[in-house]
Order: structure tokens, then C-alpha cells, then sequence
């Protein structure tokens, strides 16, 4: 018990510290990039703010109090997990927010645009980027932001809509409503290429890191690789009879399905323990059960 103890805190701790990271990275990108040149997006963070260019009230205050809001409201549909998570999450975003946005501001309470006036689609690019790259540091590490999230899975509970779809129409919605603040389209522009484009990121991110592979090993040693596999990658091994044709000797086949950033240490492992292993690669396009996807 342990080992599995210890490697389960090492994983939490891991997941803690990439999950922080991705919040440092979607606060900094609305605090430095978005908010200094007036541009917003989808999600809770955008609703907080177009309350901000209409207000003045901060983003973060706002952000935190309409997320607290929410799982007040959904606690019991959504369950004890989800709500310490998002409440988490929401804490840390609204302090990051708060943080940054007190390191871009000047002497006069504005915001500094730091990579010069007039220079909105660029920054509506490099906010996006950050706030994509944050959100789906989060999501891959079993975190949540909340916000939308919320609504949608409340939604999806009751009502045949996918998740998707019901944040597409939220988002649609509040790019859309900042025209009456701004009384301006290419802000509503700038708010559907900034969504975009983190959605673009999002999906990079989330993919890359789920994608799997499948081998096929043929060793005499297959019993040692077998136990590494499950012991050390922590991923199923099926071993199937085979023969050689030419040698007309029985042989041991094994098939392993992992993802791809395992794929460097079973490779590693292999070569310790049979350096003459024959081995194929080849990539999975969805791989779906237990320690893979969820079938949808």
C-alpha cells in the first residue's frame, strides 16, 4: 500500500503544481494582454470583463463573486469534488488576476500596454496563446476553472445538449453583448478571433497530450518487460501465443497501448532489460476504456 500511497501524493502533487501553473499563465494573458486593450472572449472571465469596461468594478471581484454564485447554486447536482476544485480554482485565478493586473497598471491607475498603442490584434494573438496554453494546462491535469463550465455541465444533466455546444452558445452570447458597451463590431471581432484562437490552443494542448500509441513486442524477456509495463508505466500488457514462421519456435507477443510521452521510457526500459526486443510502433486514433478516454 506504500508505494501506491506515495505514488498517488507524487501524482496529486504533480497535477497541483502544472494546474497553478496553467492559472499563472491564463491570468497573465487577460491581465497584461487582453484587458489593457479592451478586447474580451468567451467564458466567465469574459462576462467579468465586460462588467469591468461597462463598471469599472475589478474583474476579479466580479469573477469571484459570480462563481461563488454558481456553486452555491449547483453544489448538490454537481457534487462535493467538482465544487472544491472549481472553488480552488476560483480562488487562485481571481488572486493572480488581481496580482498582475497591480504589476501592468502605471502610476495614473491605467493600464500599461506594453507592446504599444494601436497594437490590438497583436496582443488579441499573444493574450489568446497565454490564456489557451493556461486553460489546457488545467484541463489535462484534471483541474477546473469553472465558470461556463459550470452552466454547462448543470445543462447537460437535464437536457440531450453536449457540453460543448451549450459553452459555444454562452460564449457566442457574451462576445457578442460587449458591442452594447463598446458600441463598436471589432471588438465583438476581436472577442470571436481571441476565443478562437484558445480554443485552437486548448484542443493543441489537450490532444498532444492524450494521444496514444500502440506497440507490438516480441522478446524472450517478456515476462520482465510485462511486469515493468504494469509496475512502472502503470498500463496493461496483453501477451498472446504466437509463432515464428521461419524459426518454427512458440513465441510470446505483447501489446501495449500507452500515450505518447510514455513512449520514450518503455522504450528505455526495453532496452535494459532485452536489447535485441523486436518492437513496431504505431499511433492510435482514440484509445477508449480504463487509464484512457471515456467513451462519449
Amino acid at each position: 500500500m506504500k508505494p501506491t500511497l506515495k505514488i498517488n501524493v507524487k501524482r496529486e502533487l504533480k497535477d497541483f503544481i502544472l494546474i497553478n501553473f496553467g492559472i499563472i499563465s491564463y491570468a497573465l494573458g487577460w491581465s497584461a494582454f487582453l484587458l489593457p486593450y479592451n478586447i474580451t472572449t468567451g467564458g466567465l472571465t469574459g462576462i467579468a470583463a465586460i462588467i469591468y469596461y461597462a463598471t469599472g468594478i475589478p474583474i476579479q471581484l466580479s469573477f469571484f463573486v459570480i462563481n461563488i454564485i454558481f456553486l452555491a447554486f449547483s453544489f448538490k447536482i454537481l457534487g462535493a469534488k467538482f465544487c472544491i476544485k472549481t472553488l480552488y480554482a476560483t480562488f487562485s485565478i481571481a488572486f493572480f488576476l488581481w496580482f498582475f493586473q497591480s504589476l501592468t497598471r502605471g502610476a495614473d491607475g491605467n493600464f500599461i500596454q506594453i507592446i504599444g498603442a494601436g497594437q490590438d490584434s497583436m496582443a488579441c494573438v499573444i493574450g489568446a496563446v497565454l490564456c489557451g496554453f493556461g486553460l489546457g494546462t488545467v484541463f489535462v491535469n484534471n483541474g477546473s476553472t469553472g465558470g461556463t463550465d459550470i452552466i454547462a455541465s448543470v445543462v447537460t444533466k437535464y437536457k440531450n445538449i453536449t457540453i460543448g455546444r451549450t459553452l459555444i452558445y454562452c460564449d457566442i452570447l457574451i462576445i457578442s453583448s460587449c458591442y452594447f458597451v463598446f458600441q463598436d463590431w471589432r471588438r465583438v471581432v476581436f472577442g470571436f478571433v481571441t476565443l478562437t484562437i484558445m480554443s485552437y490552443v486548448v484542443d493543441l494542448i489537450i490532444n498532444s497530450s492524450r494521444q496514444s500509441v500502440q506497440f507490438f513486442i516480441i522478446s524472450k524477456e517478456y515476462d520482465r518487460i510485462a511486469e515493468g509495463v504494469t509496475k512502472e508505466i502503470h498500463r496493461g500488457v496483453t501477451v498472446m501465443d504466437a509463432t515464428g514462421w521461419y524459426s518454427k519456435q512458440s513465441i510470446k507477443t505483447m501489446i501495449i497501448v500507452a500515450r505518447k510521452n510514455q513512449s520514450v521510457f518503455l522504450f528505455r526500459m526495453i532496452k535494459d532489460i532485452d536489447p535485441n526486443a523486436f518492437i513496431t510502433q504505431s499511433n492510435v486514433t482514440g484509445a477508449y476504456g480504463e487509464g484512457f478516454d471515456k467513451i462519449k
